[in-house]
């Protein structure tokens, strides 16, 4: 089960720690991958560790706020491999204030990164997609955009998440006809190297302490089984799933 040998699948921002070793584990199940990132140098490294597990790594360099960046992506990625069958979109970026004090600079920002990247992404790869009526997109979400938090003022990355969950039921709605699934995961807090500094504060340990039953954050490894599966052939009657990866934080 959940084998994607000869499958080719789109990972953006892969050159943070997170989606790295999420590629790691589509390589292992015997994915060829096309990763994006504005970092390219990362990329040709991550390239080398990915060709290890004997599938075919095309690094491209790639801002997923702009269109001309990911047209271009798409169009490299289809001629290298004449196909794309998965899409996980998971570039992200947050300038945080609350609603008050947020500045539009911060606004925009937040907002171009974590929503209209996705869009401009979507589009591109769908197309090719579609050529083939095939096959798997998934977003990365949050949990924070499916409910707030008392901690942190962060009213544009909230907003631009929770779009992301709707525009993932609107893709579904609209794709489908393609056979193109549409999903998407939340994540609660992940030990990352963008994250570490917030969860080793005391705040933040006391804060999971009282609102997150398991009283912990997420590990790398807990993330990566969920993508697989709504990646694969057993989950192609599975479209419009809002998956909340979050040890219970959203049940309460």
């Amino acid at each position: 089960m959940f084998d994607l040998k000869g499958k080719v699948t789109v990972i953006t921002w892969a050159s943070s720690w997170l989606w790295k070793q999420m590629a790691k584990w589509f390589a292992q199940q015997w994915s060829d991958l096309v990763v994006l990132a504005r970092r390219y140098h990362l990329l040709v490294e991550l390239k080398k560790t990915l060709e290890t597990y004997w599938v075919k790594v095309f690094p491209i360099k790639c801002d997923v706020t702009s269109t001309k960046d990911v047209d271009n992506a798409a169009k490299l990625a289809e001629k290298q491999f004449w196909k794309v069958d998965i899409l996980i979109n998971c570039a992200w970026a947050s300038k945080n204030a609350g609603v008050l004090n947020m500045k539009d600079e911060e606004w925009d920002f937040t907002v171009k990164s974590d929503l209209t990247s996705v869009f401009k992404v979507t589009r591109a790869f769908a197309k090719i997609m579609k050529k083939n009526k095939h096959w798997r997109i998934i977003n990365i979400a949050s949990t924070y955009g499916l409910v707030w938090n008392k901690e942190l003022s962060t009213i544009a990355y909230h907003a631009a998440k929770w779009w992301v969950v709707n525009f993932t039921r609107g893709i579904a709605a609209e794709l489908a006809k393609y056979n193109i699934t549409c999903n998407a995961i939340c994540p609660w807090y992940f030990n990352t190297e963008l994250t570490k500094q917030i969860l080793e504060t005391k705040k933040f340990k006391r804060y999971t302490e009282q609102f997150v039953p398991m009283k912990r954050y997420g590990q790398a490894w807990e993330l990566n089984a969920w993508a697989i599966f709504l990646a694969s052939d057993e989950a192609s009657y599975v479209t419009w799933v809002i998956l909340p990866i979050d040890w219970w934080y959203t049940c309460i």
